[in-house]
């Protein structure tokens, strides 16, 4: 048992129980007692003959109204779902701070901000910012050149390749 049943107010005198059951027969014995000679309540006769027919009737004369309770609990079980996405992702997001770097501006962005900003350099100034050691002339012109290209052009141009001196071979490598 638990500590908290051990320990009780409640007392009884020493030695109440002992003959307990004695003493009651001998009181109830000894004193009048007014118990009723009839029960008190009493049913109507063929009560329980009619009582199914009773019922029956009563269910199909009324209409029953249904009333759901908490008839919303699933719309605010939903609502408190998106919230909690929405909220989780918008944190997410507010912590992380976004850095740009040149790499993420498309080549066509930086080529209509040069042509329609006026940035006040002439083309020696832009020339002394480039490296002149890395650039080629492929990133000077729009259209690359290839090999082949050249080749092609030369063949549909000049009547005897062999005039110009050039080996083939070495451009193939």
């Amino acid at each position: 048992m638990d500590k908290k049943y051990k320990k009780s107010d409640f007392k009884t005198p020493e030695g109440y129980f002992d003959g307990f059951t004695e003493r009651m027969r001998q009181k109830l014995s000894e004193e009048d007692i007014h118990l009723p000679e009839k029960d008190g309540f009493q049913v109507p006769k063929d009560y329980f003959e009619n009582l199914n027919e009773k019922i029956v009737q009563k269910i199909q004369d009324s209409e029953t109204q249904v009333i759901k309770l908490n008839p919303y609990r699933k719309y605010y079980y939903a609502a408190a779902s998106i919230a909690a996405v929405l909220l989780v992702v918008f944190g997410l997001r507010l912590s992380q701070e976004d850095e740009f770097t040149f790499g993420d501006l498309a080549n066509s962005d930086l080529e209509t901000y040069l042509e329609n900003n006026d940035l006040g350099l002439s083309s020696y100034e832009i020339a002394e910012v480039i490296p002149v050691e890395e650039l080629e002339i492929n990133d000077i012109l729009e259209n690359q050149i290839n090999d082949e290209n050249i080749m092609e052009y030369l063949d549909d141009t000049v009547d005897d390749v062999d005039e110009l001196n050039i080996e083939f071979d070495e451009y193939e490598q």
